[in-house]
C-alpha cells in the first residue's frame, strides 16, 4: 500500500523524507492492515518487537502473527480500538506487555494502522501481589505512624505538664491556650487514623449514573478557592459525554485528590498550570485488576500539570501507600485514588507526555449504559 499525500499539503522540500521513510523509521511498532485484517506494511520497530520480518508478515492475517486483545474480534468497524497494558505472545518472540491501539485510515475505508506501545514501567493500573511492595508499605507505615503520632504526643505531654501547674503558672488565658493545643493535636492524630481507615473500608460503592460535569466543576471551584489559589485551571471538555457509572462521593474525592496533588507539584513552578480534561475513548478495554475480566472503560478524565513529575526512582511505586516524593508527603493520596477508582470498576494511570513534557493522571470509567 502506498500512503498518499494529502492534496492540502504543500509540496515537499528537496531532501525531505517521504511518508514511507517516516513510517519505516517510527520509534513505535506499527502495522498497516487491509480490510481483511492482513498485514500490508510493518515498520522496523515492529519487526524488532515481534521478531518477524516485514516480508514474512506481508499478506498474513494479524491473528497468525499474534493473538489480538480480548474484544478485538467484536469491535465496531470504523471506530478504532484500544486495549492498554495487555499481554501478547507473538509466534516468534517471548510474551510482552503493550498498549494495543488501532485507528482507521479515514480516506481508505477498511484500512487501519495498529501501533504497539510497550507498556511503560511508570504505569500502575492495579495493585498486584508484589511481596516486596507489601514489605515496603509495611515499613513505611510503621515509620510514618511513629513520626506522625510521636510529634503531637510530645506536644500533648508538654502541655499537660504545664496545665498541672508544675511551672507555678496560674494564668487562665495561658491554660486555655494549652487546652486548645491538646485538642488540636488529638484531632490531628484522629484525622491521621481516619485516613488510614479509608483503606480498610470494604463496603461496596453506591454505583449509579451521574453527569460528570457538575462534579468536576465543583472540584475545580473548591480547588481555586483553596489549595489551588493563584493557579490557572484550564478546562478541555468533550461536551457529549454520556452519564458515567460511578459513586458520586468517591468520584469527587478522586477529582479533589488529583487536583490537590497537581497543585502541590506546582509549588515552585513560575507559571503553574493545570488542565482538567475529558474525552470519550472508543474501543478502550482494560482490566481493573489482575483477577477481573477486561471491561469497556470509554469515559476518561485527566488532570495534567506542568510540574516536574515524580522522581524517577519512585515513579513505578506512586500508587503504593507511604511512597511520596514530597518532603512533607505521607503517601496516602494516590493510593486512595487508586482504591476508589478500582472499587468503581475503573483504572488510573500516571504518565509523563507531551512537548513540553507534562505530568498526567488519567482515570477511565464505565459508561452508565454499559
Amino acid at each position: 500500500m502506498v500512503i498518499a499525500r494529502s492534496g492540502l499539503r504543500p509540496p515537499p522540500v528537496a531532501g525531505e523524507p517521504d511518508l514511507t521513510e517516516i513510517f519505516g523509521g517510527l520509534p513505535v511498532a506499527a502495522l498497516v492492515l487491509d480490510p481483511q485484517d492482513r498485514v500490508a506494511r510493518a515498520n522496523m520497530a515492529c519487526e524488532h518487537l515481534l521478531n518477524h520480518s516485514e516480508k514474512a508478515m506481508l499478506g498474513q492475517r494479524i491473528d497468525r502473527i499474534f493473538a489480538p486483545p480480548e474484544g478485538y474480534a467484536t469491535r465496531r468497524d470504523g471506530h478504532g480500538f484500544a486495549a492498554f497494558d495487555v499481554e501478547i505472545e507473538p509466534t516468534r518472540s517471548p510474551r510482552t506487555r503493550v498498549d494495543f491501539i488501532e485507528q482507521p485510515i479515514t480516506e481508505h475505508p477498511g484500512w487501519r494502522i495498529v501501533t504497539l506501545h510497550q507498556a511503560p514501567t511508570s504505569r500502575r493500573l492495579s495493585v498486584g501481589a508484589d511481596r516486596s511492595a507489601g514489605a515496603r508499605a509495611a515499613i513505611g507505615a510503621a515509620a510514618m505512624l511513629a513520626h506522625e503520632i510521636k510529634n503531637p504526643l510530645s506536644g500533648i505531654r508538654g502541655a499537660a505538664q504545664l496545665l498541672s501547674g508544675d511551672d507555678g503558672t496560674d494564668d487562665a488565658e495561658g491554660r486555655a491556650e494549652l487546652t486548645q493545643l491538646i485538642t488540636t493535636e488529638v484531632d490531628r492524630i484522629a484525622a491521621l487514623i481516619d485516613r488510614m481507615q479509608d483503606f480498610t473500608d470494604t463496603r461496596p460503592p453506591k454505583l449509579a449514573p451521574h453527569n460528570i460535569y457538575p462534579l468536576l466543576d465543583h472540584a475545580r471551584r473548591v480547588a481555586l478557592a483553596g489549595f489551588a489559589r493563584g493557579i490557572t485551571i484550564e478546562e478541555r471538555f468533550d461536551p457529549s459525554l454520556p452519564p458515567v457509572m460511578m459513586d458520586k462521593d468517591a468520584f469527587l474525592q478522586v477529582a479533589m485528590n488529583l487536583l490537590k496533588n497537581a497543585a502541590e507539584a506546582l509549588r515552585h513552578v513560575p507559571e503553574p498550570r493545570i488542565i482538567l480534561s475529558t474525552q470519550y475513548r472508543h474501543g478502550v478495554a482494560m482490566r481493573p485488576a489482575p483477577d477481573q475480566p477486561r471491561r469497556w472503560l470509554p469515559i476518561e478524565f485527566s488532570v495534567t500539570d506542568n510540574g516536574p513529575g515524580a522522581p524517577a526512582d519512585i515513579a513505578s511505586h506512586l500508587f503504593e501507600p507511604f511512597v511520596s516524593g514530597k518532603p512533607e508527603g505521607k503517601g496516602l493520596g494516590l493510593p486512595l485514588v487508586e482504591k476508589l477508582v478500582r472499587d468503581m470498576g475503573g483504572v488510573v494511570e500516571y504518565a509523563r507526555s507531551g512537548d513540553p513534557e507534562m505530568t498526567v493522571f488519567r482515570v477511565n470509567l464505565p459508561r452508565a449504559d454499559g
